[in-house]
């Protein structure tokens, strides 16, 4: 099949051979999306809602693929074709094969151009897990190192009238210990609370026509008092106008910095978002580019309540974190969502249930997840992806180590890290605060988890708390705590507590950052009815002894919150592969605790009360 788009006055063929020959992998759990996937039009939505421009090309679609052991200098046979941007491993794919540590990914595609492209064009992805090299034509256009954030490359020099070739090598050494890959809770051996591997595309693949001087990036923040900051990064030299609508009137403009007058501020209960048009200008003002973007204007912070005890604040305002951890795995696509109906989805039925909050676990979403928390109105704690050598694990209570080795005193909390590996991993936590910063969903990064690749943390925590000033800084997700950033962060299973009596956590807003994990198996719902099945608290009886837990749960963090406990994060928002701890089947078939029900608890206990 060929589709034909006009970009920017160049007509792109764009061609996905024999697309109508694509199926799912045979034998594979599917979501309703999965099963209705149309492979000539998937993931077709503009990728970059924060940096908007009319002319793009989709190439998602059907690519040709290749294995080869990773010193091999060219593809050679193609294997076969892959429906991009789902990972090789993904049934959605329609290949579904690991690729192993010691191989090289190939991909290929071709597409045509009228005519050269009239200023630059640039060749986007948003997501290639691990290490990747692209050439254009025969000619490499760049390399880059990382699994979870966008990364592009100017192919103006590359590309001609007519036929062009796009090739891409991907190496992914996944769980090798010379590697420090961050990869998350990627494992060649999926078991436990650790899932099935990805490799290579996994998220959008497009092509940009822009100017020879063009907008690259926007950093935004805003104040309560309705000022908007804008700072921009150019290609080439100019200067900005920008102006701010609302409702389909303009507001406000200026140049770097809009002042709104009597700004509606952005709240999960009212998630008014500005939108925003900027102009990049010569000095004699003539246009250059121009872009669409958007702004929630809101402050995050914290204060001590009257017991002494610290509390978050959005807009001045305390206001009680209650989410879900979720993992953003599927069981047809793996880390990649079937589509954005799956996501929104998702994301409505935790609004509906009186969530406020996300704890984004381990991974980075695309980019529109977080365009609709922005929209919808979620909270998001954003998780770094973990990778690397472990030390070992200190719990927030040392009392609480019954199921666990017991560190001793004079045990490090930080594993020691070769500075290459730690450049890398910083390198991808910068890319990742830069790339995300705009969003006014995200109120708190946690840079490590559970000790999962922990190093460093003062000199990390120290950082980010100076990069990023206007965030909750969660340094230590259950553990190995150290006294820097804004939290201390327990995990507790399967109810929720908290060690009050351990006064080195007094100068930290208290939280639960994990617990829960009530497990309930649904027949005809699992991943793998052969598989081991992980929950916590061990397997109820009926579903009606699996809803009674949760709600002792819920009953257990509302006498907590009354104690000092600032936010809450229940395992979690679906099941996923052999865990069974979700508040849906893995499938998203089944709902296991209405929405309505489980708003109802939350009322009942106050959660989100004062």
């Amino acid at each position: 099949m060929v589709r034909v788009v006009l970009i920017a006055g160049l007509a792109a063929l764009v061609q996905n051979a024999q697309a109508d020959e694509w199926k799912p992998v045979a034998g594979s759990m599917l979501t309703e999306w999965g099963e209705q996937l149309d492979s000539k039009s998937v993931w077709s939505e503009y990728p970059r809602p924060q940096l908007k421009r009319e002319k793009w090309v989709n190439l998602n679609g059907m690519w040709e693929y290749s294995i080869t052991r990773i010193s091999d200098k060219r593809a050679g046979r193609w294997d076969g074709e892959i429906l991009v941007p789902f990972a090789i491993e993904a049934p959605l794919s329609g290949v579904g094969r690991s690729l192993e540590p010691y191989e090289a990914l190939w991909y290929r595609r071709n597409f045509k151009l009228q005519k050269e492209p009239k200023g630059r064009l640039l060749l986007h992805f948003e997501a290639v897990d691990y290490q990747s090299t692209v050439w254009v034509n025969g000619k490499e256009v760049g390399g880059h190192v990382g699994g979870n954030l966008p990364f592009s490359f100017d192919i103006t020099d590359q590309v001609k009238a007519g036929r062009n070739t796009l090739v891409l090598k991907v190496v992914d050494r996944t769980n090798m210990d010379d590697s420090f890959q961050l990869s998350g809770k990627q494992k060649l051996v999926n078991r436990g609370i650790f899932y099935t591997r990805v490799s290579g595309i996994w998220q959008s693949v497009w092509l940009e026509p822009v100017p020879e001087n063009y907008i690259k990036s926007l950093k935004v923040d805003t104040k309560m008092n309705g000022e908007i900051r804008i700072e921009p990064s150019f290609v080439g030299k100019g200067k900005i106008r920008t102006e701010a609508w609302l409702d389909g009137r303009k507001v406000a403009e200026g140049s770097t910095v809009v002042k709104v007058d009597q700004p509606k501020l952005w709240s999960p209960d009212s998630p008014t978002l500005y939108q925003l048009k900027v102009f990049m200008q010569d000095e004699s003002g003539k246009e250059l580019d121009r872009v669409k973007s958007y702004a929630g204007i809101r402050e995050v912070g914290k204060v001590k309540d009257k017991d002494g005890n610290w509390r978050f604040t959005l807009n001045g305002k305390t206001i009680f974190h209650w989410g879900p951890l979720d993992q953003g795995w599927w069981p047809d696509g793996l880390l990649t969502p079937p589509s954005e109906d799956a996501m929104l989805f998702e994301i409505n039925f935790l609004k509906q249930a009186g969530f406020n909050m996300i704890r984004k676990h381990i991974k980075v979403e695309p980019r529109l997840y977080y365009y609709h928390c922005d929209r919808l109105g979620m909270l998001v704690w954003q998780d770094q992806v973990s990778g690397g050598k472990n030390p070992k694990w200190h719990r927030l209570d040392p009392s609480r180590n019954k199921n666990h080795s017991t560190p001793e005193p004079s045990d490090p909390i930080d594993a020691e890290w070769p500075d290459a590996a730690h450049e890398q991993w910083m390198a991808e936590l910068k890319d990742m605060i830069d790339h995300l910063y705009s969003h006014p969903s995200i109120v708190s990064w946690v840079p490590f988890n559970e000790a999962w690749g922990q190093h460093r943390t003062m000199e990390v925590g120290e950082w980010i708390m100076k990069y990023d000033p206007s965030r909750a800084i969660n340094i230590a997700s259950g553990g190995n705590f150290a006294p820097v950033g804004d939290i201390a962060d327990m995990h507790s299973y399967p109810h929720p507590e908290f060690p009050f009596h351990m006064n080195e956590y007094d100068d930290y807003i208290k939280v639960v950052g994990e617990f829960g994990g009530h497990g309930w198996k649904v027949a005809g719902h699992e991943w793998d009815p052969k598989k081991k099945n992980f929950i916590y608290g061990g397997m109820p009886k009926t579903i009606d002894e699996y809803a009674q837990r949760y709600a002792e749960s819920i009953r257990l963090l509302g006498e907590l919150k009354t104690q000092g406990i600032s936010g809450a994060v229940y395992t979690q928002t679906t099941d996923v592969e052999g865990e069974i701890n979700g508040l849906m089947t893995y499938d998203r078939k089944f709902i296991k605790i209405p929405a309505e029900e489980l708003k109802a608890l939350r009322d009942k206990n106050e959660l989100l009360t004062k």
